[in-house]
């Protein structure tokens, strides 16, 4: 799953980041697990993070006193009607193509 659309203009680093919270938007994700998932530096992964943050993009939650878990905000995750009504690849070529 992806981040909602209005957050996709981001820098290419902040809509990896987002799209990798939102499909683990229950469980979340440590800066080493997110890691993983964006392959970036980890200086470029905390500058993001830093902004995702600053503009409430995302919670930071610490669940037990040596884990610090990282979720999207609720705003960020798209609401299942919206991601039935987003047109597939293949259907946005069908309708623009004349076939």
């Amino acid at each position: 799953m992806k981040a909602k659309r209005e957050y996709r203009d981001r820098d290419e680093i902040d809509v990896s980041v987002l799209d990798a919270l939102v499909d683990r938007q229950h469980d979340g994700m440590t800066v080493f697990e997110l890691r993983s998932h964006v392959e970036v530096e980890i200086d470029a992964l905390e500058d993001a993070l830093a902004g995702l943050k600053e503009d409430d993009l995302i919670v930071v939650e610490q669940p037990s006193r040596s884990r610090t878990v990282i979720k999207p905000a609720d705003r960020v995750v798209p609401d299942p009607e919206d991601l039935a009504d987003d047109p597939s690849l293949v259907e946005e070529l069908r309708r623009r193509l004349p076939f």
